[in-house]
């Protein structure tokens, strides 16, 4: 996770701290490429925290990150999730495009119905065009998204929560379990059958989606080589 601890945003299924970001650490894109060259990674999805108080919500950051990973590990793959750039989409896309990753994750999270309650500060419409249109600027790159179950959504908002990404470009999906961090942060209200989580995997088998990886225990960074792989992403 880049750009720092202290998320600019408060959602309350998530126990990443949030409050006043620090400055970027300039260092930091050449420092997670050593440690990435060290490690000998194949595969490394690199994520941050919402950074709403930079112009172009950190895409130059991720940017350099990449840049740094692939100077250091050519044979690295790529994956970021990223936040939704709230009213800094276009000029994020334009940053990301000049240097894309191998696999593109943002994630919807959630049903629309709950977002006031769970994402507060996001928009469904805003992040499922920010999929569809980062597929728009770099079509050879996948296109991925991750969602929870057990906020109390219905089966059929997640099936059309599905169709929506399908119908945004979108080849790659998570499904998994929410389990809340603690007490304080939104609690679970159902938890998912086994034999629900294999009816959304065929659905999304029969959708289109490239790799549908779906499990109480799966979450954005899952088996992601292997997803990715799967799916023909790299």
């Amino acid at each position: 996770m880049i750009m720092g601890d202290k998320c600019t945003r408060r959602c309350p299924f998530c126990d990443v701290g949030h409050g006043r970001p620090d400055p970027l650490d300039p260092e930091e894109p050449k420092n997670l490429a050593k440690t990435i060259g060290a490690l000998k990674l194949n595969y490394v999805v690199i994520t941050s925290v919402d950074r709403d108080d930079l112009k172009d919500g950190g895409a130059q950051h991720f940017v350099d990150c990449i840049r740094e990973t692939r100077v250091a590990s050519p044979q690295t793959k790529i994956e970021v999730l990223v936040p939704d750039f709230r009213g800094r989409d276009d000029r994020a896309l334009d940053i990301l495009k000049a240097a894309p990753p191998d696999v593109m994750n943002h994630n919807l999270e959630t049903v629309p119905r709950l977002y006031k309650e769970a994402r507060p500060g996001s928009d469904y419409a805003f992040s499922l065009n920010l999929l569809k249109k980062f597929k728009a600027a770099v079509p050879g790159v996948p296109t991925k998204s991750g969602l929870m179950v057990g906020l109390g959504e219905t089966d059929e908002e997640i099936l059309a929560v599905m169709r929506d990404l399908r119908e945004h470009g979108v080849d790659m999906l998570t499904i998994g379990q929410y389990l809340a961090p603690s007490g304080h942060h939104l609690p679970v209200r159902r938890y998912v059958h086994p034999d629900t989580f294999k009816m959304f995997e065929r659905e999304a088998a029969a959708m289109g989606f490239s790799h549908a990886a779906v499990g109480a225990l799966v979450r954005s960074s899952y088996h992601a080589d292997r997803q990715a792989e799967q799916a023909g992403a790299v």
